[in-house]
């Protein structure tokens, strides 16, 4: 007789989930505040993978348009550095060629 297959939790996984929820569900900054902030912040720190999640999101839910994404450049070379700035340049001019050109949006910005 074999033994039924044990299925896996990830308890740590589904606390940080729930805690990331409760995060971005608080309603003091909007998505689009937090969405800036944690882009700020994931460029700085150089965390390339993270930053492209990121931005995938922002473009995608309408939180950023393309134009918005390219001043998050601009803006974010001069503090990050050069370096940092020409990669995250070729993030979002990756991202919006595959979404089509001009990206979701022309400047306007969804809700959460």
């Amino acid at each position: 007789m074999t033994e039924p297959a044990m299925q896996i939790v990830d308890s740590f996984g589904m606390m940080a989930e729930r805690q990331f929820a409760d995060v971005w569900a608080r309603t003091v900054l909007s998505v689009r505040e937090r969405r800036l902030l944690l882009l700020g912040l994931l460029v700085g720190q150089g965390l390339d993978e993270l930053t492209e999640v990121q931005l995938d999101a922002a473009l995608r839910t309408g939180a950023l348009s393309a134009t918005e994404l390219r001043e998050v450049v601009v803006f974010l070379s001069h503090y990050a550095g050069w370096a940092r700035g020409s990669r995250l340049n070729d993030q979002v001019e990756s991202l919006i060629e595959r979404a089509g050109g001009s990206g979701a949006g022309n400047g306007e910005h969804a809700g959460p």
